[in-house]
Order: structure tokens, then C-alpha cells, then sequence
């Protein structure tokens, strides 16, 4: 017996050797060793498990990793792969659970420790991920990747400082790490052209390709902006958005077609036809969505909401479109479809209603309210109304030339990287607005982001007003509100209302005119 044993270990370290020069198929021969001289082996099961995720046997790779954990209840090294792997499948809350088990195991592994808190921070948990890196840090300090990740949870949980050292000092180290330069440019407002000069002397030194630049041209043109060197940075932004779009694989024909069949289809006798009744939901909870274009105030009206005391956040998620998406049947690679729209409204809303609320009930904590806060959501409105018919649903709109230039400017949005894609974008977004303000006459509390930032606690006393909520001034204090953000906004939440970017894009009259002149031919009022 003992024998046997020695022999597993030498198959075991081989495999792990074998795992860290990332040959799969010596892992999974190894792993068959293992499995023929102990049928129940934790680490065999374990081992099969990594070469069926590689393999992207999805199905298989679970059924290793649960059969590992069984046969051995301390593996939270296989916890942790199948909670990576529910993550893949959008079981955040299986995932969650698997973490919440097994992270006081893992005390010893700084490898896992940082890959629980990455899956934490993708699920919209940073704040149950902070502690892991700190602790992986601890563990291993030094390294550059738990040093990235720690920095950027930080930014998350709202310590600002401490993100800035750490990309300041990974700087030092490597000064040509374009995402870092991003990052930290946006921690703060530059106040002289230091950071700028070394971005640029990157540029000039590495001569890559504009696609490979990306990050540093958005991060060069914010900190101009910044210094009120209006014309140099748009070159910056023109730049980074012509690059973004040269690898983006954007359609926006695709997305008009989208918005089209939604007004099509979510129509006013669809919405009347199979409401459900009651509103509520399975979780005894109320949902607020929060929804607007992205750069509209929706992180802003959620953090002045949020800090009341009857209201929780549970951030931003796509849980209302994985809901559609699985209901409506339709096999596609694509998160959403016209096909996926007209299948879904054919399908018992009350099943996409169970179905977003158990999907983000991992989330839920013991408020009455709770605010989703996707602003894409805008696009589900006539499904988010119908589903929950006694559901607050707030609509945020801000000056259509200051929301399409704060698009332009960030590095998420693939509709916003050129005026030829913005332009028709917005027009048909516009459309899609104003069937909803139709449609749904008496349900929207729509609220205007220059009011909001102009007259804050009137508009904010006004808001809890129409949501049953009494006043509390923690809500004009939003800005010592603790709790983590994961959205873009997650920098400028942390300082007092303002209304600094109120008809910004003026500085930037003479570039946007192409793109104002566009929207005003479509009747859409910029001023």
C-alpha cells in the first residue's frame, strides 16, 4: 500500500509540474495514472477536472471538481476551480456559496486567495474580495499581478489612496504598463503634465501600433481634459476611439435592429396581456431598477438612494437579460437578439420574473428595497414593468451632447468609439426613450441629471417622496457611503455632488460639431 501511494505522489507532482508548463495532455494522463491505482482519489478527480476545463468539457470538468470536493471536504483548491466554473455558467449564487465555504481554508494559498477574490469582484462582491488580496499580498508580498489586483479592489471599496501607491510604485517597475497608466489617471484630477510626459515618452519609445495604445491615449486624453488642454485632448480620445473601433467588430446597425424590434414588440396590449399580479416577488423585496444610458446620473441617483437606511444596492448586473436570454430559448452566442426579444415576449413573464430574482438573491441583505442598477436595463424596460408591476423603475436623462461626449471618452462602450456609430446610435436610443415615456406614463420617475446635480436635495427629497421613503440627510451625504461600487463612476462617487461636467462638451465645441449637427438633423434637441 505504501508503495502505491508513493507512487500517486510522484504521478501528483508530476502533474503539477505538467499544470505549470500548461501540458494538458500529460495532466490528463496523470491524472488516469492516479485514478487507476485509486479509483477514489480527490487529486486525481481534482487533476481530471483541470484538463477537462481546459478541454472546455464544462459538464465534465464540474462533476471532477464536485466528486474531489466529496471525497475530500478541504479541497478548496477544487472549490474554488467549481466555482469558477458555475461562474462561466451564471450561478453566481452556487459560486458565492462555494466561497463563502471554503475561503477560511485557503488561508496558506495565495494563488487561490486570489482567485476566490477574482471571482467575488466578478460576481459584485468586491468587498468579500478585499480581504482575500489582502491576505494573498500578505502571504506572497511583491508579486506584481496580486499587487494589480489588490489596487484595484481597492479603488472598488472606495481607498482611493492606497490604489494610487500601488500603481505609483508598479510604475516605477514597469513604466511602459499601459493598463496601470490608465488606471491611475483615473484616480485623480492631474493637476500638472508629469504623468502625461511619461505616458507620452511610452509612446514614442515603444512605437506600437495605435491598437496596442489604446489604454494610454484614453489615459493621456483624460488627464488634458483634465489641465484644460481641450484641443490636444480630443486628439488623444479621437485616437484611442479610432483605435478601439479598428478591433471592436461593432455593428450598429445590429443594435438599431434591437431597438427597433423592442419597440415592436413591447408594445401596449403586450404589456397588458399576462401582468403578473402582486409585484413582489420570492424574496419578500422590493426592486428599484435604476436605468439610463451609461454617463446619465444612474450611479449617482443609486448612491444618494442607496444611502438610506431602507435601501440596499445590489449594483449592476445582467441577471434581467440572462433571464430573458434563457427563457426565450433562443441558441445563440449573442447576449441579446431581436430573436431573443420576440421569443422571450411570447414566454410566461412570471418564469423571467423567478428567475432574475433567484439569480441575484446571493446579493439580497435585509432591506426592504433594493436598487438594480444597470443602466442597460433600459433596454427591458416593457419586461422589468410587466414582471413587477409595483416595482419603482427611475429614468435618468442628462443634455444629449454631455451624455454622448462622457460615452466617448471611456473605453467600455463599443457604440460610442466614433461620431458614425454614436450618431445613429443615440438617434435610435432617443426613439426607444420616448416609447417608454409613452408606454409607460405613470410608472417612470424620470428625473433630469442637470436638476439632480443643481438643486440635490430638492430633486433627492422630491425622489423619496414618489418612493414612499422619509427623508434622511445621510442621503445628501452619499458621498460617506461605504459600500462598494463596481461601476465607471466608482472614482468620482467618493467626492460631493457637482456640476463640473454640466455642458462640458462645450469646451469641445469645435470637434463635436459633426456629431451635434447629426443629432439636431434628427430633431433632437442639444442645447
Amino acid at each position: 500500500m505504501q508503495v502505491a501511494n508513493n507512487h500517486v505522489q510522484r504521478v501528483s507532482l508530476a502533474a503539477r509540474r505538467a499544470v505549470e508548463a500548461k501540458d494538458w495532455t500529460q495532466v490528463r494522463a496523470c491524472a488516469r495514472e492516479i485514478l487507476n491505482q485509486q479509483r477514489n482519489s480527490a487529486e486525481g478527480r481534482f487533476l481530471l477536472g483541470l484538463a477537462e476545463k481546459v478541454s472546455n468539457r464544462r459538464e465534465q470538468a464540474i462533476k471532477a471538481f464536485l466528486t474531489a470536493i466529496s471525497l475530500d471536504d478541504t479541497r478548496y483548491d477544487a472549490a474554488v476551480e467549481l466555482a469558477d466554473q458555475y461562474l462561466h455558467l451564471n450561478r453566481y449564487g452556487d459560486a458565492v456559496e462555494l466561497l463563502q465555504q471554503y475561503a477560511p481554508l485557503m488561508d496558506n494559498s495565495p494563488l487561490y486567495l486570489d482567485r476566490a477574490a477574482t471571482i467575488y469582484t466578478q460576481v459584485g462582491l468586491p468587498d468579500k474580495a478585499w480581504p482575500l488580496y489582502k491576505k494573498a499580498n500578505e502571504l506572497q508580498p511583491g508579486i506584481d499581478s496580486l499587487r494589480a489586483h489588490m489596487a484595484a479592489c481597492n479603488v472598488h471599496v472606495g481607498k482611493i489612496d492606497a490604489a494610487k501607491e500601488i500603481y505609483a510604485d508598479l510604475l516605477k517597475k514597469h513604466p511602459d504598463h499601459q493598463r496601470n497608466h490608465y488606471e491611475l489617471s483615473r484616480l485623480g484630477r492631474a493637476t500638472d503634465t508629469a504623468h502625461v510626459e511619461q505616458m507620452k515618452e511610452v509612446l514614442q519609445r515603444k512605437k506600437l501600433k495605435p491598437e496596442l495604445n489604446i489604454f494610454l491615449y484614453y489615459a493621456i486624453g483624460k488627464e488634458l481634459e483634465d489641465l484644460e488642454q481641450w484641443d490636444e485632448a480630443f486628439e488623444y480620445y479621437k485616437m484611442a476611439g479610432d483605435a478601439a473601433r479598428s478591433v471592436a467588430d461593432y455593428d450598429v446597425e445590429a443594435d438599431i435592429r434591437l431597438i427597433d424590434k423592442i419597440i415592436e414588440v413591447c408594445n401596449k396590449s403586450w404589456l397588458a396581456d399576462g401582468t403578473v399580479e402582486g409585484g413582489a416577488d420570492g424574496v419578500g423585496k422590493t426592486p428599484v431598477f435604476i436605468v439610463g444610458l451609461p454617463r446619465s446620473g444612474t450611479t449617482l441617483t443609486e448612491r444618494i438612494l442607496s444611502s438610506h437606511s431602507r435601501v440596499e444596492s445590489i449594483g449592476e448586473s445582467f441577471s434581467m437579460q440572462i433571464a430573458l436570454k434563457r427563457e426565450s430559448g433562443v441558441r445563440t452566442t449573442d447576449s441579446m437578439s431581436p430573436a431573443i426579444i420576440e421569443s422571450a415576449a411570447k414566454k410566461d413573464i412570471g418564469r423571467i420574473a423567478d428567475g432574475y430574482l433567484e439569480a441575484i438573491k446571493y446579493k439580497l441583505g435585509n432591506k426592504p428595497l433594493f436598487i438594480e442598477k444597470h443602466p442597460e436595463n433600459v433596454f427591458y424596460l416593457g419586461f422589468i414593468a410587466k414582471a413587477y408591476p409595483q416595482a419603482p423603475i427611475i429614468l435618468l436623462k442628462r443634455n444629449p451632447m454631455d451624455n454622448c461626449f462622457a460615452m466617448y471618452k471611456q473605453s467600455y462602450f463599443r457604440y460610442a468609439y466614433s461620431f458614425d456609430d454614436l450618431g445613429p446610435f443615440f438617434v435610435a436610443y432617443n426613439r426607444l426613450y420616448e416609447h417608454w415615456h409613452e408606454l409607460l406614463a405613470g410608472r417612470l420617475i424620470e428625473i433630469e441629471y442637470e436638476a439632480l446635480v443643481s438643486d440635490q436635495e430638492g430633486e433627492t427629497r422630491k425622489l423619496l417622496e414618489q418612493l414612499g421613503l422619509d427623508f434622511e440627510v445621510a442621503c445628501l451625504n452619499f458621498e460617506q457611503n461605504k459600500t462598494a461600487s463596481n461601476t465607471a463612476s466608482n472614482v468620482q462617487i467618493r467626492e460631493k455632488v457637482h456640476a463640473r461636467s454640466v455642458h462640458r462638451w462645450t469646451c469641445f465645441d469645435k470637434q463635436l460639431q459633426p456629431l451635434r449637427s447629426y443629432l439636431e438633423n434628427a430633431g433632437i434637441k442639444v442645447a
